[in-house]
């Protein structure tokens, strides 16, 4: 043997001790064939070399049958050792997947209600499309394997005419690039219930041996599902029984706890519990949050559950997002008695009662929670608004008892035929009124709003509910100190802002030393608040001496006429400020409040006097001369008209 065959050998036996690749074993018959003709022994190493090639081959194959009794022992052993379907069926597919190389592997189940075949376990996919298939049991490769319950490979799946195709499968497989493909039944007593997948993105010829492995892990799939399914029926049919039990045992105990909340209720309402005490027990029984209303859905009592950890009972306000939805369910809890849910989001829900009293709406009960009720704690949340409705309906005796009170003491204060001063003593002195001190009447006239609605509205808060207050004649009347009619006056405004926006108008006196001054002040006040309404004034309460100069020159003149003189004195002014942005109505105004003095005003508008100045000449460009007393007065008076319409951004002559 010469030098060269004993290096070839050597070097073949080098890649087959180190099982070198197809690819390097294929190259040294290149290198090997490359030989010149006159090579002496180049026959005998072409020889060797393909001899070397075959054994390689031999034991690639041992090797892939050796790994394939492997993975048939492991599928056995965890076919023995595990009843979780879908865990063993991922780790079927997956081996099927390594072991043959290929680049996509699934395991349809037979449905036998839509009679088609569903994926239930893939590996290797990438479209979405591809893990929801679904296959007709007469189309495709199903259709073949499940007719002759035998393996079935292509090379070529979209070109293939040995099937019918199935267009929408079809377009699934294209847009995963699938091209070869092998499909083997899984048979259990002989029934076939489902079908197990390999497929490449390439033509691919599979061997026997690929395919007898890819059998077997079927068949291992088929006692897998079989077995499981069996379990699940088993385990479904224990849970069901353990349901059943728990549920009656629930059932039981909410029965006993229904029977204690009623105890609970009736015992707080017998001992004369407050509304909030109520509140906070039954949002303790009924683990939520609790709110009730009032006919205009204000809050007026609350209770918060300690781990509910909500955030819609907090966030809850008169005319949120949710107003239509609980005035609705109100309507109709109302008129069905019963409860009603009536939003749910943000992981919570609202269920809403009616608080009916007599044959009147006393507002409503909500309730907040993550989840719904039972229907047991359903009728305890129920019964809860009634022991609430008659919490309400006490509440309202009491109300209306001081409020008859406090509206006799008004009518009485404000009636020219006023009664006895000790009997009028003793009825203020109830509600902590000392008319020994000088008094302010305020009178608060509303537009949308029902004064009686105002009144019961103010009493509720804590600010309002000691004073003198209530509804007369169609207007709202407090009487008071005269030290603190301002803090009144610019509590209300904060209260209207929140409760009733700017639809209110009012005036409040100036102070008297004796209770016998208040009719005619009472008679003063309501003269002044036809004459705001005349002159559009809108979300204020003004002093009675800022209206004493209107009330004499505007008592008998309507709306149209107050917009006409103020038109007519200085609409060039308005109107200049609306199409140039500039504020000469308001340096005007400024200007005669302080005494036509320039350096004040420039001083009050935050402006140099040299800009006052000219703006008082743009001033009589527009109007004209106006140093005259008569000029001057009949524009101020208009200014100051102008000037009570400012709140809402418009005046009388804007509103034209």
């Amino acid at each position: 043997m010469d030098r060269t065959a004993e290096h070839l050998i050597a070097d073949l036996i080098r890649l087959l001790h180190r099982n070198a690749s197809a690819e390097e074993m294929a190259q040294r018959l290149v290198q090997a064939e490359a030989l010149p003709d006159d090579t002496p022994g180049k026959s005998g190493a072409i020889e060797l070399v393909r001899m070397a090639m075959a054994v390689r081959n031999r034991l690639e194959l041992q090797q892939q049958s050796e790994q394939g009794m492997l993975a048939v022992i492991d599928s056995a052993k965890d076919l023995s050792s595990r009843l979780d379907l879908t865990g063993l069926l991922h780790a079927i597919v997956t081996r099927a997947r390594n072991l043959l190389g290929s680049q996509l592997t699934w395991l349809t189940v037979y449905d036998a209600d839509s009679d088609e075949f569903r994926v239930r376990v893939s590996d290797g996919a990438i479209s979405g499309s591809t893990t929801q298939m679904t296959a007709a049991r007469n189309l495709g490769v199903a259709g073949v394997v499940m007719s002759t319950r035998l393996p079935f490979a292509t090379s070529d799946y979209l070109h293939d005419t040995r099937f019918v195709h199935d267009p929408v499968l079809d377009e699934t497989f294209r847009n995963e690039g699938i091209e070869a493909l092998v499909g083997v039944p899984l048979v259990f007593d002989d029934e076939v219930i489902g079908l197990l997948f390999v497929a490449d993105r390439y033509h691919r010829t599979h061997t026997a041996l690929n395919v007898s492995i890819l059998c077997t892990l079927a068949t291992h799939a088929a006692v897998a599902i079989h077995n499981a399914q069996a379990f699940e029926r088993a385990n479904a049919a224990l849970k069901k029984a353990d349901l059943a039990r728990a549920e009656r045992e629930r059932h039981v105990r909410e029965m006993q706890g229904a029977a204690e909340a009623h105890e609970q209720l009736t015992s707080l309402l017998a001992r004369g519990a407050t509304l909030g005490t109520l509140c906070h027990s039954i949002a303790q029984l009924l683990g939520g949050d609790v709110l009730v209303i009032d006919e205009a859905s204000q809050v007026i009592g609350r209770g918060m559950a300690q781990d509910h950890g909500g955030v819609a009972a907090q966030a809850y306000a008169p005319h949120d997002a949710h107003s239509n939805a609980i005035a609705s369910a109100t309507r109709e809890s109302r008129l069905a008695g019963r409860s009603v849910l009536a939003w749910e989001a943000d992981g919570e829900l609202c269920r809403v009662h009616a608080v009916i009293g007599g044959n009147d709406v006393l507002g409503a009960v909500l309730l907040f929670r993550r989840e719904d009720l039972s229907e047991v704690s359903i009728r305890t949340f129920e019964r809860s608004a009634s022991i609430i409705a008659i919490v309400l309906l006490s509440q309202e005796r009491l109300e209306a008892e001081k409020v008859r009170d406090v509206s006799a003491l008004l009518r009485s204060l404000i009636s020219p035929r006023q009664d006895e001063p000790a009997l009028a003593l003793e009825r203020a002195e109830r509600f902590a009124l000392d008319l020994s001190q000088p008094l302010c009447l305020v009178l608060i006239e509303t537009e949308i709003l029902k004064p009686g609605f105002v009144a019961r509205r103010l009493r509720a808060q804590k600010r309002f509910s000691d004073l003198v207050l209530d509804e007369v004649d169609g207007v709202v009347a407090i009487v008071c100190r005269a030290t603190e009619a301002q803090d009144i006056v610019r509590d209300f405004a904060v209260a209207s802002q929140r409760e009733f926006c700017e639809g209110y108008r009012g005036v409040v006196s100036r102070p008297v030393q004796s209770p016998a001054e208040i009719p005619g002040l009472y008679a003063t006040l309501r003269r002044a608040l036809v004459v705001l309404g005349r002159i559009g004034v809108r979300g204020k309460i003004l002093h009675q001496n800022e209206m004493a100069l209107y009330s004499v020159l505007f008592e008998t003149h309507d709306g149209a006429s107050l917009n006409t003189f103020i038109h007519a004195s200085i609409g060039k002014l308005i109107a200049h400020d609306e199409k140039r942005g500039s504020d000469l109505t308001r340096t005007m105004l400024s200007y005669f409040d302080s005494n036509q003095n320039a350096t004040s005003t420039a001083a009050q508008l935050g402006i140099h006097v040299n800009t006052v100045r000219q703006r008082l000449a743009n001033i009589e460009e527009l109007l004209g001369y106006w140093g005259s007393p008569n000029r001057a007065l009949e524009i101020h008076v208009a200014l100051r008209l102008w000037s009570l319409n400012m709140r809402d951004g418009t005046s009388p002559a804007q509103q034209e």
